[in-house]
């Protein structure tokens, strides 16, 4: 009999039986742990039997067993488990399950046995995972009205363990990937990336989340801060793969170059979502050289005649006051617009993070600041040097 049909066996078996079952089917490192399991059973060490579970899981060897044993052995004494815990050690056996179905049916079963005032946050996670299996089948809706359920409950909370929060952001990001929502998509994959460990994810997963957030950082139509992708470890792991290009455009746009953008948009062929979003790329790099445009200036000195901004952008200067009003209602920038004058007055521009050239840029009319502030200074002390006597 296989591991696959042995989980057809009756679920209320003996326990002592089903190890013994499952004993004749391991190789004799697994063996040990079954015996193991059957002392620590015998005596009622209900934690150190979860914890010597949890070590048994983690052994990819282990894998076959694992349905039979959480549905045969683990059910029968999971009243005295800690429900978090209990939910854990599902989410190992769901990964054995070939059938999304099956999988969907088993953690259905999961929720239901944490559904209790006293475990909201072990019942958010196996939500939330059975939401992920949901997607996976297309089933949207569902998978959303599980969102929205969870969201509220984890408002309710004072604090919750970060797993918990990982899995909510995880699932909701892969939805929103699954539905193109590529700002809510962004927001949460970061979101995710705030509650592990880097060092957890395989380097495909790596390189799959950077560039996943590459692209919704680019076509995100409200995004115009790219400042926490830039200064996240992820993004380095495109370096050195035939994505790096990505990097380096996500680049080019924080500082608003045109003519980088320019020459790496030969390499959108290699993505469609960016091919057949052309038009708003280009209209996003001119917005984002607008800023940058704007942030070099003096703070003394952001009045700009169409002229100049046309000349930063590369538009013609009768598409710049569009562009200035498109800035003012993303509110990219804060000012006025002289249609007659042909300038833009500007009182503030949105903050981001900076490069290298930009922070040297910033230190440079810090210091002509400091050397005006002092000057001033001088003047005043030699017109009226009585204010100075002590």
């Amino acid at each position: 009999m296989s591991f696959q049909q042995s989980t057809k066996m009756e679920v209320d078996q003996n326990p002592t039986l089903v190890l013994n079952e499952l004993r004749k089917k391991c190789s004799p490192e697994l063996q040990e742990y079954l015996n193991t399991f059957e002392d620590l059973y015998d005596r009622k060490l209900w934690h150190q039997l979860t914890l010597k579970i949890e070590e048994f899981f983690a052994i990819p060897a282990s894998g076959p067993c694992q349905i039979p044993l959480f549905q045969q052995f683990i059910s029968d004494w999971e009243n005295k488990m800690n429900k978090l815990k209990l939910v854990t050690l599902g989410l190992n056996v769901v990964k054995q399950f070939s059938d999304y179905n099956d999988a969907l049916a088993f953690l259905t079963s999961l929720v239901e046995k944490v559904n209790t005032s006293e475990s909201r946050d072990a019942y958010v996670q196996a939500v939330m995972e059975t939401a992920y299996i949901k997607l996976l089948l297309s089933d949207f809706e569902g998978t959303k009205s599980a969102i929205d359920e969870c969201e509220k409950i984890l408002n309710g909370f004072d604090s919750v363990e970060t797993v918990i929060h990982a899995s909510f952001y995880r699932v909701c990001a892969d939805y929103y990937k699954a539905k193109a929502e590529y700002t809510e998509y962004y927001k949460n994959a970061l979101l995710y990336l705030a509650c592990i460990q880097l060092e957890d994810l395989t380097i495909e997963e790596k390189i799959e989340r950077a560039y996943d957030l590459a692209i919704s950082a680019l076509l995100g139509d409200t995004i115009y801060n790219f400042g926490e992708l830039l200064m996240h470890p992820i993004l380095e792991v495109l370096t050195n793969t035939p994505h790096e290009w990505l990097k380096i455009l996500l680049f080019a746009f924080n500082s608003g170059d045109i003519g980088k953008f320019e020459m790496l948009a030969v390499n959108f062929t290699q993505q469609p979502l960016l091919q057949d979003s052309i038009a708003f790329l280009r209209q996003k790099i001119c917005l984002m050289s607008l800023i940058e445009a704007v942030f070099k200036r003096n703070a003394d000195n952001r009045t700009i005649p169409f002229g100049v901004i046309a000349a930063e952008t590369r538009l013609p200067i009768e598409e710049v006051e569009y562009l200035v009003m498109k800035a003012l209602s993303l509110k990219l920038i804060r000012g006025s617009i002289d249609q007659v004058g042909e300038v833009v007055a500007v009182t503030w521009v949105q903050p981001r993070v900076l490069d290298r050239t930009q922070i040297d840029g910033m230190r440079q009319r810090l210091q002509e600041w400091d050397e005006t502030v002092k000057k001033t200074a001088l003047f005043v002390e030699n017109e009226t040097p009585e204010l100075f006597v002590q």
